[in-house]
Formats: C-alpha cells, structure tokens, sequence
C-alpha cells in the first residue's frame, strides 16, 4: 500500500510539471477536438442524464462547451459537490462528492469559482437542485442537501492527472470519484425493481496526459477504470 501511494505521488508529481509545460492554445486546440469526438459519441447521443466535471483554469479538457451543448439539447446535466461530513469515521473520507443537477445556461454562469478555480454550485443552492445519491453513510455538515432524484446518470465525464491505454485513470489525489462510484454502485444494489445499471464512464485527457504505450497508472481495487477514453481529440480508447 505504501510503494502505491509512492508511485500515485510521484505520477502526479511527473504529470503536474508537464502540464505546467503545455500553452493556453494547445489546451484551447485539444479541448475544441475533445469535445468534438465526444459530441460524436453514440453514448452521449443516446444520453438523457450526464454528469460531468467542471474543469480548472489550467492543465487539463475545458467541459463548458460540452455542458452547454448538453442543455441546449434538453439533457439532464450534473456537475460535483464536495462537501464535509460531520463526524467522520475510519473508512470514510471526512470531504465526499455528491454530483447535483444544474438547471440551465444562466445558472452554469453564475457559478462562482472554487479555490481550485473550478465553477461550483453555492452551499445555499443545493436544496433547489436534484442530487444522484440518495443517502449519506454519515450526517452532513450541509443539511440542506435534499434526497436524490430517483434516476441514475446514463454517463459520466471524469477528469483525472494521468491514464494509461488499458484505461486506467490517476485523480488528483482526493479519491472523490472512486468514493463516489462505489458509493453509486451501492446505492444500484439496494435498489428494488427495475435493471439499474451504472453509468457509461469516459474519461477526457489532454494528449500529455496518456501514457505512452507500456507504461500503466498505479491502481489497486479502489480504483475504478474507465469505459472508453478521449485523448486530445486524437484518438477514442475503448477496451479490446
């Protein structure tokens, strides 16, 4: 476990010092590619209810022009919530992320920046907006986060510092969507009726952030790996 977070600290610390490297247009270029092959997606076509990260200033796919594309085609799109648990447990990491429904292009733009630079709904808009997990495993700090919408997401849009051609993916070290996953997944076990199933999970690197071919990402069981994977609008990895 240890030799693992090492390997996880030092990609990271590798790919943070490339993606330092890569110029505001060659980020601007491989974004308008990303979104274009994954506006091509049959997946996301098909697709009545996404979830999708809010992207940072700097380093990696900007998402705003596939959000906006998504609402103006009628779909239901979540964005991430973090937020803090009261008393925390061993187990469970004390900040969590849920992922909350925007309702339209006016409320994407008035989304206030966080401290990472990312738009994020406010504390105080969370009771107005549909949620994806029903429960919390502790009580919230944030009681004002309302019960979920009773429909499972048909496809998530992840980010992440690295990924590997077998579509392996390294976050940025928080653990928030691997917790938030298996959070999911277990939420789909309990439910009664139906075929619940989870979502279609794609992830969106810049072409900086593939590996070459040979080398993988660090993972263990907690990781959760991606269905298909769109690098710098170049290529569509899915697995063989």
């Amino acid at each position: 476990m240890a030799n693992l977070r090492a390997a996880k600290k030092e990609l990271r610390r590798v790919m943070k010092q490339n993606l330092s490297r890569i110029s505001d247009q060659s980020i601007q270029k491989q974004s308008l590619a990303a979104q274009e092959a994954l506006l091509a997606l049959p997946e996301y076509q098909a697709a009545q209810r996404i979830g999708i990260f809010l992207s940072m200033p700097k380093g990696e796919v900007s998402t705003i022009a596939i959000v906006v594309d998504a609402l103006r085609q009628g779909k239901e799109v979540y964005v991430p919530y973090t937020y803090r648990f009261a008393s925390p447990m061993s187990g469970i990491p004390a900040s969590v992320m849920d992922m909350v429904s925007l309702h339209s292009q006016e409320d994407l733009d008035g989304l206030q920046a966080d401290s990472w630079g990312i738009p994020t709904p406010s504390p105080s808009s969370i009771a107005h907006r549909k949620r994806c997990l029903s429960e919390d495993p502790l009580d919230s700090q944030d009681l004002r986060i309302p019960k979920a919408s009773g429909e499972g997401l048909d496809m998530i849009v992840m980010p992440g510092m690295a990924f590997d051609g077998r579509l392996g993916r390294l976050g940025h070290g928080k653990g928030y969507y691997d917790f938030f996953l298996t959070r999911y997944k277990q939420q789909l076990a309990g439910s009664e009726g139906g075929e619940a199933r989870m979502p279609f999970l794609l992830g969106l690197a810049l072409k900086q952030q593939f590996l070459p071919e040979g080398q993988r990402v660090p993972t263990d069981d907690s990781d959760w790996c991606l269905d298909a994977l769109i690098a710098g609008g170049e290529s569509v990895h899915r697995h063989s």
